[in-house]
């Protein structure tokens, strides 16, 4: 169903451009009007923290800046001439071609266009990524799709025992992407199994995807994102998957993971076990360690829980701050999941993990119906953690709550290496929590346990 939404927390389909980009050495090229590439750029680059242009992202990407001109002659043309230029000046190990609303529109086909650059030295793989037709999430996993079905054409798998594919969080959308991917892959590594890790600078780029056919079993760590991908090559090459349906964060759902990873690789549990304990003792140290603060703050701190996030992400932070540091959970609201027929199951992930949230999980991308919900639910509460984007400083400003970005847009923000993911990510989600308990107000001068 189409519609107009309020503060979106998405872009649209030809945000795909930072999936590419998120491959080392990987260049999109886009077929589309002008500003278009660069809006996108401007939401899930500057909007997610101002991580930077990375490698020929930005301002730098190659666009046909469509005018007046190919939307009534068409400007497929025009798109073989930028794709000719960009092999012979660019430094790339792939290109990647993707579609705007005009060339959708006009017609364009960018798949065909693409496919005549099949004897260039580098891959050219075309993606119809026209804005109109899906948004962020649609885009992305459309081009993971395109590009396993370009590069890896008929290639025969040679299966490594051991290796894993790993399909999880939206490079750009997750604004904590890059040190996620990381942490996860450390975690893998950890417990024996070889990484694809496909994104980041984690990654080996082109060749660490033409090595897909060659895992052992694809992983995809996401509520449903990813899931497509991992039935394509399942089809294709045989590989089972595993899905774990969110990314977990702190010790008891990190811990959870890794075991049931190492059950359904069958790796010595013995090593599983170790690389449990190593991590749970040092987490727990930590957060033995701020016992202390927690105890003589008590009357400082928040305790109701406001989640506002991709189902994938929100999951695991509401798991974690639920099940293991006692906040009351009072709506959390899944702001990616456009099929109401993944709604039923999404849900039911949540209430395995505790029944504190029967009826307290809301399906809205509208941010506006959000906020509107959000404010008649706080009231005069100035006890509540609000895990969000920007959208919400001035609504968490209103009654002195507390704001924790999480997710997309976060203007007001620099991400760097910020993690939640993981153990590494629930040590680092607590200090987010607790030291924003001093930005609300000086409470050094207060009595804190009475």
């Amino acid at each position: 169903m189409s519609g107009v939404i309020e503060q979106p927390r998405f872009s649209c389909a030809l945000a795909a451009q930072q999936t590419v980009l998120a491959i080392p050495r990987a260049l999109p090229i886009v077929h589309a009007g002008p500003g278009c590439s660069a809006k996108v750029f401007q939401f899930a680059s500057y909007g997610a923290g101002y991580q930077g242009e990375g490698y020929g992202g930005g301002w730098a990407v190659s666009c046909t800046n469509s005018s007046e001109q190919e939307v009534v002659f068409g400007g497929e043309d025009k798109l073989r001439q930028l794709i000719t230029g960009a092999l012979q000046v660019l430094k790339s190990d792939m290109f990647v071609v993707l579609s705007g609303c005009t060339a959708g529109i006009v017609g364009d086909d960018v798949e065909q266009v693409a496919s005549e650059f099949a004897d260039a030295d580098r891959p050219v793989i075309g993606a119809e990524t026209s804005g109109f037709k899906g948004n962020s999430y649609f885009g992305h996993e459309l081009v993971v799709k395109k590009i396993i079905g370009r590069l890896l054409d008929d290639a025969e798998p040679d299966i490594r025992p051991g290796l894993v594919n790993v399909f999880s969080v939206v490079p750009g959308q997750n604004p904590f992407w890059r040190a996620d991917l990381e942490e996860i892959k450390r975690l893998l590594q950890a417990v024996g199994l070889g990484v694809n890790i496909l994104f980041g600078n984690e990654s080996a780029g082109v060749s660490e995807w033409r090595d897909i056919p060659n895992a052992q079993f694809n992983l995809v760590l996401s509520s449903w994102v990813g899931l497509e991908t991992a039935e394509l090559l399942r089809e294709k090459y045989g590989t089972p998957y595993f899905h774990f349906p969110y990314v977990p964060m702190g010790a008891a759902g990190t811990s959870k993971f890794l075991r049931a990873i190492g059950d359904f690789a069958a790796l010595p549990a013995s090593r599983v076990e170790a690389v449990v304990a190593g991590e749970e003792k040092r987490f727990y140290g930590y957060f033995v360690a701020l016992a202390d603060f927690i105890s003589e703050s008590r009357n400082n701190l928040p305790f109701d829980l406001y989640v506002i996030a991709d189902s994938s992400y929100a999951i695991g932070a509401a798991d974690y701050l639920v099940n293991e540091l006692g906040f009351a959970p009072q709506m959390i609201y899944l702001t990616d999941v456009a099929d109401t027929r993944k709604h039923a199951a999404i849900e039911r992930i949540l209430l395995d993990s505790s029944p504190e949230f029967a009826g307290r999980v809301r399906f809205e991308m509208d941010g506006g119906k959000i906020q509107a919900d959000l404010r008649a639910r706080l009231g005069n509460s100035g006890q509540a953690a609000i895990l969000g984007s920007t959208w919400e400083d001035a609504l968490a400003a209103e009654n002195n709550n507390l704001l924790v970005r999480m997710s997309l847009p976060i203007n007001d923000d620099v991400i760097v290496t910020r993690s939640f993911a993981g153990y590494n990510g629930g040590l680092r989600l607590l200090e987010e929590i607790y030291a924003g308990v001093f930005r609300k107000g000086n409470i050094a001068q207060t009595t804190q346990t009475q």
